[in-house]
């Protein structure tokens, strides 16, 4: 487990895009015990660490980690002052404000104060990385609506979409300006080789809004059958000509 969030940690680092010349002051979102803190630490960058579990503060002071830490609950918001930090990044955290654990938590404005006040504290230009497991599309969608209603740009990276246990949803925000969200790992361009993709097929009969000649799909269709053995009458100039008056 330690592994795995050290990992996650990394690849949201890189998602950030710091500049490599310059130290940078992170906000690490639901720090717990510091493991993404070090790994901020490893990159040569200083952080500060906000989590609502006291136990998991105390953890990280035991195991003596070099950022700051403050006990709170994120749903109620980040209280720096304005530009703070140049950048954040959450690990495992985000979906815990999608749930209601008391009557007074309404999920959808605990993630709006979260996302506003956070945008507050950071500088222009900067990103936010908060990688979560959602347990459905309708998070995905609370999540990012919220987000964006606070005022945030960026989007949805997922990591090895196609595969069942490596994959990461990423959730990047952008503070301002026009910026491209980073390439997902794990995907492949599509080949042009491949075959397009159709709403349907013609299966035995004409399909609606294609045109085919008749004449020539009771041809094919005759054709078909006669690959069967099954008795089929010849084909004349009348084949598929259209018959006025009753049959």
């Amino acid at each position: 487990m330690i592994e795995i969030q050290v990992q996650m940690a990394d690849r949201a680092i890189e998602l950030l895009a710091l500049p490599e010349d310059q130290k940078c002051l992170i906000l690490d979102i639901g720090c717990g015990s510091g493991l993404s803190g070090e790994a901020l630490e490893e990159k040569g960058h200083e952080w500060i660490g906000v989590d609502i579990s006291k136990a998991m503060l105390d953890i990280a002071q035991e195991r003596e980690v070099a950022g700051d830490m403050v006990l709170g609950d994120m749903g109620q918001g980040v209280c720096f002052r304005a530009g703070t930090f140049d950048g954040a990044i959450s690990i495992s955290a985000l979906q815990w404000l999608c749930n209601a654990d008391k009557k007074s938590h309404v999920p959808a404005k605990r993630l709006y104060r979260f996302f506003s006040s956070l945008l507050s504290c950071l500088s222009r230009g900067s990103r936010a990385v908060f990688q979560f497991y959602p347990e459905n599309s309708a998070q995905i969608e609370l999540v990012t609506t919220q987000a964006m209603k606070a005022g945030f740009g960026g989007g949805l990276v997922v990591d090895y979409p196609n595969s069942t246990k490596a994959k990461k949803y990423f959730l990047v925000l952008l503070t301002g300006g026009a910026q491209k969200l980073p390439a997902a790992l794990g995907t492949e361009e599509e080949s042009t080789e491949k075959a397009k993709y159709v709403k349907s097929r013609i299966r035995g009969k004409i399909q609606r809004g294609v045109s085919v000649k008749r004449r020539d799909w009771v041809l094919a269709k005759k054709e078909k059958l006669r690959k069967k053995s099954m008795d089929v009458r010849p084909d004349t100039k009348y084949t598929a000509r259209k018959r006025s008056g009753k049959f």
